[in-house]
Protein backbone atom coordinates (compact mmCIF):
# COMPACT_ATOMS: atom_id res chain seq x y z
CA UNK A 1 0.00 0.00 0.00
CA UNK A 2 1.37 3.39 -0.98
CA UNK A 3 1.48 6.26 1.47
CA UNK A 4 -1.03 8.28 -0.59
CA UNK A 5 -3.51 5.39 -0.55
CA UNK A 6 -3.08 5.00 3.21
CA UNK A 7 -3.75 8.71 3.71
CA UNK A 8 -6.91 8.53 1.58
CA UNK A 9 -8.25 5.52 3.52
CA UNK A 10 -7.37 7.18 6.82
CA UNK A 11 -9.23 10.33 5.80
CA UNK A 12 -12.30 8.34 4.78
CA UNK A 13 -12.35 6.49 8.10
CA UNK A 14 -11.95 9.72 10.07
CA UNK A 15 -14.79 11.30 8.09
CA UNK A 16 -16.95 8.24 8.73
CA UNK A 17 -16.46 8.59 12.50
CA UNK A 18 -17.55 12.24 12.35
CA UNK A 19 -20.59 11.22 10.30
CA UNK A 20 -21.37 8.46 12.79
CA UNK A 21 -21.26 10.96 15.66
CA UNK A 22 -24.08 12.93 14.03
CA UNK A 23 -26.30 9.85 14.24
CA UNK A 24 -25.96 9.62 18.03
CA UNK A 25 -29.00 10.72 20.02
CA UNK A 26 -27.20 10.57 23.38
CA UNK A 27 -25.34 13.87 23.75
CA UNK A 28 -22.31 12.46 25.60
CA UNK A 29 -21.71 9.76 22.98
CA UNK A 30 -22.10 12.33 20.23
CA UNK A 31 -19.45 14.57 21.81
CA UNK A 32 -17.00 11.70 22.40
CA UNK A 33 -17.29 10.42 18.84
CA UNK A 34 -17.10 13.93 17.42
CA UNK A 35 -13.97 14.62 19.47
CA UNK A 36 -12.40 11.36 18.28
CA UNK A 37 -13.23 12.17 14.66
CA UNK A 38 -11.90 15.72 14.90
CA UNK A 39 -8.59 14.52 16.36
CA UNK A 40 -8.26 11.96 13.56
CA UNK A 41 -9.10 14.62 10.99
CA UNK A 42 -6.53 16.94 12.58
CA UNK A 43 -3.89 14.26 11.96
CA UNK A 44 -5.23 13.85 8.42
CA UNK A 45 -4.85 17.59 7.84
CA UNK A 46 -1.24 17.39 9.00
CA UNK A 47 -0.57 14.45 6.65
CA UNK A 48 -1.93 16.29 3.62
CA UNK A 49 -0.45 19.62 4.77
CA UNK A 50 -3.84 21.36 4.74
CA UNK A 51 -3.91 24.28 7.16
CA UNK A 52 -7.72 24.84 6.85
CA UNK A 53 -8.41 21.19 7.82
CA UNK A 54 -6.01 21.44 10.77
CA UNK A 55 -7.48 24.72 12.05
CA UNK A 56 -11.09 23.61 11.65
CA UNK A 57 -10.60 20.34 13.51
CA UNK A 58 -8.60 21.95 16.31
CA UNK A 59 -11.62 24.24 16.78
CA UNK A 60 -14.07 21.33 16.70
CA UNK A 61 -11.95 19.39 19.20
CA UNK A 62 -11.84 22.36 21.60
CA UNK A 63 -15.63 22.81 21.40
CA UNK A 64 -16.17 19.11 22.13
CA UNK A 65 -13.71 19.16 25.03
CA UNK A 66 -15.53 22.15 26.51
CA UNK A 67 -18.96 20.52 26.27
CA UNK A 68 -17.68 17.19 27.61
CA UNK A 69 -16.14 18.97 30.60
CA UNK A 70 -19.51 20.64 31.25
CA UNK A 71 -21.26 17.27 31.09
CA UNK A 72 -18.79 15.69 33.51
CA UNK A 73 -18.86 18.61 35.98
CA UNK A 74 -22.62 19.18 35.87
CA UNK A 75 -24.65 17.72 38.72
CA UNK A 76 -27.98 16.67 37.28
CA UNK A 77 -31.15 17.14 39.29
CA UNK A 78 -33.34 14.03 39.43
CA UNK A 79 -36.87 13.60 40.65
CA UNK A 80 -39.79 11.28 40.06
CA UNK A 81 -43.50 11.90 39.62
CA UNK A 82 -46.16 9.22 40.10
CA UNK A 83 -48.93 9.21 37.48
CA UNK A 84 -52.29 7.49 37.08
CA UNK A 85 -52.94 4.87 34.41
CA UNK A 86 -55.22 7.22 32.49
CA UNK A 87 -52.92 10.26 32.71
CA UNK A 88 -53.03 12.13 29.41
CA UNK A 89 -49.33 12.93 29.27
CA UNK A 90 -48.47 9.30 30.07
CA UNK A 91 -50.56 8.13 27.11
CA UNK A 92 -48.96 10.74 24.85
CA UNK A 93 -45.46 9.75 26.01
CA UNK A 94 -46.09 6.06 25.34
CA UNK A 95 -47.58 6.83 21.93
CA UNK A 96 -44.59 9.01 21.00
CA UNK A 97 -42.07 6.32 21.98
CA UNK A 98 -44.29 3.45 20.83
CA UNK A 99 -41.52 1.84 18.79
CA UNK A 100 -39.35 1.37 21.90
CA UNK A 101 -41.93 1.24 24.67
CA UNK A 102 -44.75 -0.70 23.04
CA UNK A 103 -42.82 -3.88 22.31
CA UNK A 104 -41.58 -4.04 25.92
CA UNK A 105 -44.72 -2.98 27.76
CA UNK A 106 -47.17 -4.96 25.64
CA UNK A 107 -50.90 -4.41 25.32
CA UNK A 108 -51.83 -5.04 28.97
CA UNK A 109 -48.72 -3.78 30.74
CA UNK A 110 -50.11 -0.38 31.60
CA UNK A 111 -53.49 -1.65 32.80
CA UNK A 112 -51.87 -4.36 34.95
CA UNK A 113 -49.34 -1.98 36.51
CA UNK A 114 -49.40 -0.84 40.14
CA UNK A 115 -46.69 1.81 39.92
CA UNK A 116 -45.96 4.37 37.21
CA UNK A 117 -43.28 7.04 37.56
CA UNK A 118 -41.85 9.63 35.23
CA UNK A 119 -38.16 10.16 35.91
CA UNK A 120 -37.28 13.84 35.62
CA UNK A 121 -33.75 14.95 34.86
CA UNK A 122 -33.25 18.67 35.24
CA UNK A 123 -37.06 18.84 35.10
CA UNK A 124 -37.16 17.14 31.68
CA UNK A 125 -38.97 13.76 31.38
CA UNK A 126 -35.96 11.51 30.83
CA UNK A 127 -37.52 8.13 31.53
CA UNK A 128 -40.53 6.08 32.49
CA UNK A 129 -40.67 3.35 35.14
CA UNK A 130 -43.65 0.98 35.31
CA UNK A 131 -43.96 -1.98 37.68
CA UNK A 132 -46.48 -4.26 39.34
CA UNK A 133 -46.65 -6.13 42.59
CA UNK A 134 -45.74 -9.77 42.02
CA UNK A 135 -45.98 -10.77 45.67
CA UNK A 136 -45.60 -9.14 49.08
CA UNK A 137 -41.81 -8.82 48.72
CA UNK A 138 -41.29 -8.73 44.95
CA UNK A 139 -41.78 -5.91 42.46
CA UNK A 140 -41.88 -6.92 38.81
CA UNK A 141 -40.49 -4.29 36.44
CA UNK A 142 -42.63 -4.01 33.32
CA UNK A 143 -40.77 -1.04 31.84
CA UNK A 144 -37.58 0.83 32.70
CA UNK A 145 -37.14 3.22 29.80
CA UNK A 146 -34.78 6.13 29.22
CA UNK A 147 -35.39 8.47 26.31
CA UNK A 148 -32.74 8.46 23.54
CA UNK A 149 -31.05 11.66 24.78
CA UNK A 150 -30.54 10.22 28.28
CA UNK A 151 -29.23 6.71 27.68
CA UNK A 152 -26.10 7.21 29.77
CA UNK A 153 -26.99 5.05 32.83
CA UNK A 154 -27.52 8.03 35.15
CA UNK A 155 -31.29 7.65 34.95
CA UNK A 156 -30.99 3.93 35.71
CA UNK A 157 -28.71 4.58 38.67
CA UNK A 158 -31.27 7.00 40.09
CA UNK A 159 -34.04 4.43 39.66
CA UNK A 160 -32.14 1.67 41.42
CA UNK A 161 -30.79 3.81 44.25
CA UNK A 162 -33.32 6.48 45.25
CA UNK A 163 -36.40 4.66 44.00
CA UNK A 164 -35.13 1.38 45.44
CA UNK A 165 -35.07 3.03 48.87
CA UNK A 166 -38.72 4.01 48.48
CA UNK A 167 -39.80 0.53 47.45
CA UNK A 168 -37.75 -1.05 50.23
CA UNK A 169 -39.55 1.18 52.73
CA UNK A 170 -42.83 -0.12 51.28
CA UNK A 171 -41.76 -3.70 52.06
CA UNK A 172 -40.36 -4.84 48.72
CA UNK A 173 -37.15 -6.85 49.03
CA UNK A 174 -36.33 -7.43 45.38
CA UNK A 175 -36.89 -6.34 41.79
CA UNK A 176 -37.54 -8.94 39.10
CA UNK A 177 -37.66 -8.51 35.33
CA UNK A 178 -37.38 -10.55 32.15
CA UNK A 179 -35.69 -9.72 28.88
CA UNK A 180 -34.57 -11.26 25.62
CA UNK A 181 -32.51 -8.28 24.48
CA UNK A 182 -28.73 -8.59 24.89
CA UNK A 183 -28.12 -4.86 25.30
CA UNK A 184 -30.82 -4.76 27.98
CA UNK A 185 -29.10 -7.70 29.70
CA UNK A 186 -25.85 -5.73 29.78
CA UNK A 187 -27.70 -2.74 31.22
CA UNK A 188 -29.34 -4.85 33.94
CA UNK A 189 -26.01 -6.39 34.93
CA UNK A 190 -24.49 -2.93 35.12
CA UNK A 191 -27.35 -1.90 37.42
CA UNK A 192 -26.57 -4.81 39.76
CA UNK A 193 -29.08 -7.40 38.56
CA UNK A 194 -28.21 -11.10 38.49
CA UNK A 195 -29.48 -13.66 35.99
CA UNK A 196 -31.34 -16.36 37.92
CA UNK A 197 -33.20 -18.29 35.23
CA UNK A 198 -32.68 -18.80 31.51
CA UNK A 199 -35.23 -20.04 29.02
CA UNK A 200 -35.19 -20.33 25.25
CA UNK A 201 -36.74 -16.89 24.65
CA UNK A 202 -35.79 -14.84 27.73
CA UNK A 203 -33.67 -14.48 30.85
CA UNK A 204 -35.02 -13.62 34.30
CA UNK A 205 -33.03 -11.11 36.38
CA UNK A 206 -33.30 -10.25 40.07
CA UNK A 207 -31.91 -7.42 42.18
CA UNK A 208 -32.35 -6.86 45.91
CA UNK A 209 -33.58 -3.44 46.97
Amino acid sequence: MTFDLFVDIYGILASFIILLSLLMSAIKRLRILSLTGSLLMFAYGVMIASLPVVIMNVGIALVNIYHLSQIVRRRDYFDMIAVDKDDGYLEAFIDYYEKDVGQVLGENGLTESDYRFFILRNMVPAGLFIARKKDEATLEILLDYATPAYKDFKTGRFVFTKMAEQFKAAGYERFITRTENESHMSYLERMGFEAVHKEADHVTYVKRT
